[in-house]
This record gives C-alpha cells, sequence and structure tokens, in this order.
C-alpha cells in the first residue's frame, strides 16, 4: 500500500481507503471481516457518514484495539431521526448525533471531522456562518476533531470551501463520468488525444477545482469513485463500455490533490479487488484506451452523465443531480436510505417539474429528462 499526504494535514493516508456505507447492510461479524481486510492491506482511513446506530456501533466494535492504525472521517449534521437519515445544521441535533458517533465508534475524537453534505451555495453559508460552524470550532478546540473538512459532489460548492480558510480537505465525487466535458462528437480523438492524466478535456469548473486544491494544500478524498458500481457494467455506463474498479481507481488517483480514494466495500473481496491497484500493470490501470474504443453513438442512447448542460431549471431543480440519485436508487433492490433523503432534502425535486422541455433542448446526449422525471416520482 501507498501513502500519500492528505493537504496540509500532515496526515498520511493509504491512497485507497474504506467507504463505510455499504456496510449499513451487513452484520457485527460481516462488517469485521470488511475491515479486517482492510487493515491486512494497509488501508488507514475510513469515512463514516451514516447516522443509522448500528452500522456505527459495529464499526466501533471492528476498530476496537487498533483505532490509532485508522484516520477517521465523522460526519457532523448527519442525524438519525424517526428511524431513518437526516442531513441538518440545526445544533440541538447535531451535537448528540456527533456525540453519539464517537461513542459508537468507541474513540473520543474523529481525525477528520466533515461539515456534512453541502451542496449549494445556500448551503454553504448556512454551514460556515453563525452556530453550525461555532460548534465545529468547538469540537477542534476541544480535540474532539483534529481537522476540518466538508463532503460535497458540486464543484462550485467545493471550491468556496477551498476558499474558505478553516476547511482543511474535501470529500468530493471525483469519476469519468462526472468529469467529462460534453459535448462531444469523435470519443476516440476525445480520449485518445484530450482525456489524459493531464486533465485534458474535462469540466472546466472540475478542471479548475482540482488545480486550485493542489496550488492551496487542501487534500481530497474520492467518493462516489465507481459511479456506484455504474462503470462496472456495458449497459449502465454512459460510455456504453465496462470500466475495472482499478481503472476507476487508477482515474481517481491521477487527479491533482487527491489523497485517496475512498471505495465502497461489501465483502473482503470487495476490498482485495480495490487493493489489486498497487500491483496492477500500466495496462490494466489504462482507462483512456478503453473509453476512446467506446462505441462511436455511445452517449445518443439517453443515458444522462450529470454534466449540468440541461440547467437551467425554471423550477429550480438541479437536474443532473436528480438524476445522479435517480440512477443510484435503479441500480439497487430497493432505494437506499441515504439516496431516499438526499433526493428529500433538494430545494427542488421532480414533482415541481412543468414539463417545459427546455432542458431536453440543452441536452448534448438526447436525455429524455421529462420522462424520467415522471418515473423519478414514482420510485421516489
Amino acid at each position: 500500500m501507498r501513502y500519500r499526504e492528505l493537504g496540509k494535514t500532515g496526515l498520511m493516508v493509504s491512497e485507497i481507503g474504506l467507504g463505510g456505507e455499504w456496510l449499513e447492510r451487513h452484520n457485527t461479524e460481516e462488517v469485521k471481516a470488511v475491515i479486517d481486510a482492510c487493515d491486512k492491506e494497509g488501508i488507514n482511513i475510513l469515512d463514516c457518514w451514516m447516522s443509522e446506530p448500528n452500522v456505527r456501533s459495529n464499526i466501533g466494535l471492528a476498530l476496537k484495539g487498533r483505532r490509532d492504525r485508522w484516520m477517521i472521517q465523522g460526519h457532523i449534521g448527519s442525524v438519525w431521526e424517526n428511524g431513518q437519515y437526516v442531513r441538518t445544521r440545526e445544533i440541538a441535533k447535531v451535537k448528540p448525533a456527533f456525540e453519539d458517533l464517537l461513542k459508537r465508534l468507541q474513540t473520543d475524537y474523529a481525525d477528520l471531522g466533515m461539515i456534512h453534505f453541502v451542496d449549494t451555495k445556500e448551503e454553504f453559508e448556512k454551514a460556515v456562518n453563525g452556530e453550525f460552524m461555532e460548534y465545529v470550532r468547538q469540537l477542534k478546540k476541544e480535540g474532539k476533531i483534529r481537522h476540518i473538512g466538508m463532503s460535497t459532489h458540486n464543484p462550485q460548492t467545493a471550491e468556496m470551501a477551498a476558499c474558505q480558510g478553516e476547511i482543511e480537505m474535501i470529500l468530493f465525487s471525483v469519476n469519468p463520468a462526472f468529469d467529462m466535458l460534453p459535448p462531444v462528437t469523435d470519443l476516440e480523438q476525445y480520449f485518445a488525444e484530450q482525456y489524459d492524466e493531464k486533465l485534458g478535456g474535462i469540466a472546466p469548473e472540475r478542471e479548475r477545482l482540482y488545480k486550485l486544491c493542489e496550488q492551496k494544500g487542501i487534500g481530497i478524498t474520492v467518493m462516489k469513485g465507481y459511479a456506484g458500481g455504474r462503470l462496472f457494467h456495458a449497459e449502465t455506463s454512459p460510455f456504453g463500455v465496462q470500466l475495472t474498479p482499478v481503472q476507476c481507481i487508477h482515474y481517481a488517483l491521477t487527479r491533482p490533490a487527491v489523497a485517496s480514494i475512498l471505495t465502497g466495500c461489501d465483502t473482503p473481496q470487495h476490498v482485495s479487488e480495490a487493493v489489486a491497484y498497487e500491483t496492477a500493470s500500466d495496462a490494466q490501470k489504462d482507462y483512456a484506451s478503453v473509453l476512446a474504443s467506446a462505441p462511436k453513438h455511445a452517449f445518443s442512447t439517453g443515458q444522462c452523465t450529470y454534466c449540468g448542460h440541461c440547467a437551467p431549471c425554471p423550477a429550480g431543480i438541479d437536474i443532473a443531480m436528480a438524476n445522479k440519485l435517480y440512477d443510484l436508487a435503479c441500480m439497487q433492490k430497493e432505494v437506499p436510505g441515504s439516496v431516499r433523503a438526499h433526493y428529500a432534502q433538494m430545494p427542488a425535486n421532480a414533482a415541481d417539474c412543468i414539463e417545459c422541455g427546455g432542458c431536453e433542448s440543452r441536452c448534448p446526449f438526447q436525455v429524455p429528462v421529462i420522462d424520467r422525471m415522471r418515473k423519478m416520482k414514482e420510485i421516489f
């Protein structure tokens, strides 16, 4: 296992880490088996944003006796309320939820205290101004968190965090589908000549974010590196071709400022598939050649790539985010509670769609947005 410094925090983290979300559906023994496998492979960073009590306790039991070997990203603002996950900035709810996290993880501190899930300018300003941020500062002063971080899927919000001054690292969603710069007409030329490890060809706002974080020493840990598993199957990949875990990991780890990709693992086998990156050949890591060989008309199939070119929506819907959550929901037998909660907490969603068609006229990939909005209303 190779290790990288996480920005200016001074923490040396394994370049492959553990994203804890999928552990929610496993019992104590199964969670321990996954964490044992990670520990054996030299993985030393995990993210626990989940508020569900059992998974917190199971992770804590698995870490018992080896807490000092792990860097924990613990989220502030993720609350368990009435049997479900809720994101909130209300201190009366935030404080006991974070204390519960530490108690169940059997620790008295989180290495990285994460301001949880901030995806809009308004939400950012609410989070960093007022009593919520005062509580975060208090936690750091008391040693209950060692460093301040933030999680976001939005490059503009992430850029605000990188410039805020107190936020030292960012948990950000990174994969080829999210980074892609549309529209394109010749995939082979696009990926073979532009889409390389030097940022050529990716969306300018994401390129700017990665470079800014590198310049300012803001470390990035990666979530959604596999796009929820969507990239592992040609039929669900927006490129029309299959990528491997190793190729997805290589993509994320070649972005500037990225220190670690936190992979979702259900089983020890998933851990093995991720750490295979450490001994993989250049040919096994090569994603650009695979994407360059994608079907010429892969993007005419109506698959959303979350590029955001459908905006603006007169109803205020973040169409790219709604589509992303819809796709993640459809990939599971049951809609994950976290996905359902994230969707419900959007300021506007499919229920607000007026079916004006403006988004469809702007989409470079002919995505049937109105139809997808109708289906979202049903599934959520």
